[in-house]
């Protein structure tokens, strides 16, 4: 158990180094990269929320 609590604070460490080094590369097209990576977000979320709620309306239907 200790190994794997160990793991995991390895694999976070890590990932928070990795986290910095992408982060210090600026982006000159900022504003236009943020308005389409919003929207592309946006349209994601709202597909994936549509697939949940029929799964879970299919879910609760199969269990009654």
């Amino acid at each position: 158990m200790n190994i794997m609590v160990g793991l995991v604070f390895v694999i976070i460490i890590v990932a928070l180094i990795a986290t910095l080094i992408v982060t210090k590369k600026p982006d000159e097209d900022y504003s236009g990269s943020a308005k389409r990576n919003t929207t592309n977000l946006t349209l994601i979320y709202a597909v994936v929320i549509f697939i949940a709620l029929i799964a879970l309306g299919l879910y609760i239907w199969r269990i009654l």
